[in-house]
């Protein structure tokens, strides 16, 4: 692959170097020059240009729409299955297809930046211990018989600390002394002094935790005075143009050695502008930021932090590390405080990565005496099940569907996304977010019109859309809606335009129900497997958390009638919310939550799925819905 140094290097085409042309990218009028013959996709990945995507430009999402115009290339045959006979002569084309053979101006749709995410989760309350402490200290000046050194002097005023002086501090430390006149405020972080500030400031001390997700990255800004959260806000994870899973993006490195890089910047950019978000909206100044904590899985936490993640995507599925060393904010290219430290949490393996670590310590699992089921659900679904004498983990390949990904009309969890789905055999509703034009479906949707159809009879226990004789009799107000693209059975949500034409509407295609099932099934046999080792059956299970973003738009109704989690009461199903984000704030708020989120790694008995020579018979055997 053509690196992003040559595209920025070389300014024209010679006898004995390949061409180049000028693509202006709107909006916006960003030009770049690139090699002739690359596609649109890459030539805006290369320059920082986002296009929706979740197959990372491989051409199996059909996302990536973009309009060129001038230099547009014939269309290709995802092209006509994409787009209609009018859109496709007025330009439109998939950019990982379009080629880049001529000048030309691409306008790129705006991608949702900020899709809707569970910013909060179910929490404990804690004691209020943060490793960050702040002490105003006013120092005898020296004297010619006080002979003692400016750090000595310091630490000698805070003799019940065993401190650390970090480099930068001392650089500065004499001038700030004596510009202050010996009253500063010393900043310490565990057991290091990383800071000296002229005056009083020790009511001013914060911190920001993350949820790294693949998909949305929530941060928030914490007082750690108070412990109360002063901002809140979530993006999508700008690694997106690189594909919707981790497999994609581990893939990427493997493929291009410049990948690494190019996705650790992505991630540390996002972080990065989090920082500034919700410092500006919290009227601090990032310098006041001395600590952030980051819950992520262990891929997402690999690539932020610049560490090959290959042996993760081939067995035996090995990460470089479990606990990472001592890690600066700065490392992650954190714009806040200088010697501000990072708490990074720590993976069970390597689909069970630290945010589940996060969403353990917040739920409790380990200090309840009953026993609770927690799910995950999300590209890669992560499932604990235990009480507080036992924890046993698994991860299960649940697919990108949930995420909108694979899912011919699906889409994020953004304004247009058709996230709510009411059925009757007369009728249908929609909730739409934003209350905009319905444009797509979200997983929410998915499970609630997969749900529905299964409900009114319009779709068999095997996940067979009936025949039309039988719909008709079923759900006379529903019947019509089941129609065919080529020799595909479909059903229409949304018809867009006045001709009806289920192509270019929003629909629910029998692959779809293929790929909700496959991910559903993959998730049950994940939990069965976890209680056979337990020795329990379903209804030993006293509680089902659904966590993250997902779990906390999904119906509880729903998962228990399509077999995503047991067959229980549906008030023993909870949506857990943002749980690694809540313990990405208690790690920051208490050293006591931050030991005990390490004590988990010898907690949980980690099982894993993949060496199973039963995983397959089981999973066959989950397919179907239930009755």
């Amino acid at each position: 692959m053509t690196s992003v140094q040559d595209t920025k290097l070389d300014t024209g085409g010679t006898p004995d170097g390949p061409a180049r042309v000028d693509l202006v990218f709107e909006p916006g009028a960003r030009r770049v020059r690139v090699p002739h013959g690359v596609t649109m996709f890459d030539a805006a990945s290369w320059n920082g240009i986002a296009i929706d995507s979740t197959c990372g430009g491989h051409g199996t999402c059909k996302k990536c729409k973009v309009k060129v115009a001038d230099g547009v290339t014939p269309p290709t045959s995802l092209d006509v299955r994409a787009f209609t006979p009018e859109e496709l002569r007025g330009g439109w084309r998939l950019a990982c297809r379009a080629l880049a053979t001529a000048d030309a101006t691409v306008e790129v749709p705006p991608l949702a930046t900020r899709p809707k995410a569970a910013t909060v989760g179910v929490g404990r309350q804690v004691i209020l211990r943060p490793a960050v402490q702040k002490r105003y200290l006013e120092l005898a000046e020296p004297t010619l018989t006080d002979q003692a050194t400016d750090a000595e002097r310091l630490l000698a005023a805070m003799d019940d600390l065993e401190l650390r002086v970090d480099l930068p501090v001392l650089k500065t430390l004499g001038r700030v002394l004596r510009a202050a006149d010996y009253q500063v405020t010393a900043v310490v972080a565990d057991d290091v002094l990383i800071a000296v500030e002229p005056g009083d400031t020790s009511a001013r001390r914060f911190g920001i935790a993350y949820d790294l997700g693949t998909t949305t990255v929530v941060a928030t800004l914490l007082d750690l005075s108070t412990g109360t959260p002063v901002a809140v806000d979530s993006v999508l994870n700008a690694q997106q143009p690189f594909g919707a899973d981790v497999i994609t993006r581990i893939s990427a490195t493997m493929l291009d050695p410049q990948a690494l890089g190019r996705l650790t910047a992505l991630a540390q950019q996002t972080l990065s502008e989090l920082a500034t978000t919700v410092c500006e909206r919290g009227g601090v100044d990032p310098a006041e930021v001395y600590e952030v904590a980051m819950a992520g899985n262990a891929t997402m936490t690999h690539l932020a932090l610049g560490i090959d993640p290959e042996p993760l995507g081939v067995a035996p599925f090995i990460m470089s590390t479990r606990l990472y060393p001592e890690v600066l904010a700065a490392d992650l290219g954190i714009g806040v405080h200088p010697c501000a430290r990072a708490v990074v949490f720590p993976a069970f393996g390597a689909y069970v990565g630290g945010d589940i670590t996060a969403g353990l310590l917040a739920s409790g699992m380990d200090r309840d005496s009953r026993t609770r089921l927690f799910v995950d659900i999300g590209t890669n679904c992560e499932i604990v099940l235990g009480n507080d004498e036992w924890l046993l983990a698994t991860a299960a390949p649940a697919g990108p569907a949930f995420e909108g990904a694979a899912i011919r009309c699906g889409m994020r969890a953004s304004d247009g996304a058709i996230e709510v789905v009411t059925m009757t055999p007369d009728a249908l509703e929609l909730k739409v977010i934003g209350d905009a034009k319905p444009a797509g479906l979200c997983g929410s949707g998915l499970v609630d019109a997969v749900t529905g159809l299964v409900r009114v009879g319009l779709l068999d226990h095997s996940g067979r859309l009936v025949a039309e004789d039988k719909a008709a009799a079923l759900a006379p107000g529903l019947a019509d809606r089941l129609t065919r693209i080529g020799d595909e059975r479909v059903f229409v949500l949304h018809w867009l335009g006045e001709d009806g034409d289920a192509a270019h509407s929003v629909y629910l295609s029998q692959r779809d129900i293929r790929e909700l099932q496959f991910a559903k099934a993959a998730i049950a046999t994940g939990w069965q497997i976890l209680l056979e080792e337990a020795g329990l059956a379903a209804g030993d299970i006293q509680q089902v958390l659904l966590a993250g973003s997902f779990g906390s738009y999904l119906s509880p109704a729903n998962a228990i009638r399509l077999g995503l989690v047991p067959k229980l009461a549906v008030l023993r199903v909870v949506s857990a919310g943002n749980v690694a984000g809540e313990g990405a704030k208690m790690a920051l708020l208490s050293l006591r939550e931050r030991a005990a989120g390490l004590a988990l790694l010898e907690e949980v008995r980690y099982v894993e799925l993949s060496d199973r020579a039963d995983f397959n018979d089981r999973f066959v055997d989950q397919l179907a819905f239930p009755d």
